[in-house]
């Protein structure tokens, strides 16, 4: 991804900073995820690199539909995704599997994206209303 790529007239989804924001978190995830136990390889690990995939993912797959209300309902999904990362991390926590520390870590970084998507959710429903008023 060559990061002067842009569509004209248009913010691709990867200079969103939801997006890059969510990127970070992903990345964070998976090295956490493969510190877990070889017990829980295909398991949890699984479960926490696909939640951590899919909110990028959704944002991504979201912006591309063009629509404000598709947007809205990808970003809505990745919010779901963020929580069951969160369940997941604490489901590490509770197995011992990851420290106080990188818990605490994990959830400021989980509640930071989940403001971002917060406020581009509500960004994309005025964009939305607004639409509404013309038409």
């Amino acid at each position: 991804m060559q990061e002067n790529e842009s569509r004209p007239g248009n913010q691709e989804f990867y200079h969103l900073e939801v997006w890059k924001k969510s990127r970070l978190l992903r990345n964070k995830a998976i090295m956490t995820a493969d510190g877990f136990p070889n017990k829980e390889k295909y398991d949890l690990g699984d479960q926490v690199k696909r939640a951590a995939r899919s909110v990028t993912a959704c944002i991504a797959e979201g912006h591309g539909r063009f629509t404000y209300k598709d947007q809205v309902h990808f970003c809505i999904i990745a919010r779901g995704s963020l929580s069951e990362l969160l369940n997941h991390f604490i489901d590490a926590f509770d197995q011992h599997y990851i420290d106080k520390s990188t818990l605490v870590v994990l959830k400021q970084n989980i509640f930071e994206v989940h403001r971002l998507l917060n406020g581009y959710i509500s960004y994309l429903k005025t964009k939305l209303d607004n639409n509404r008023k013309k038409g």
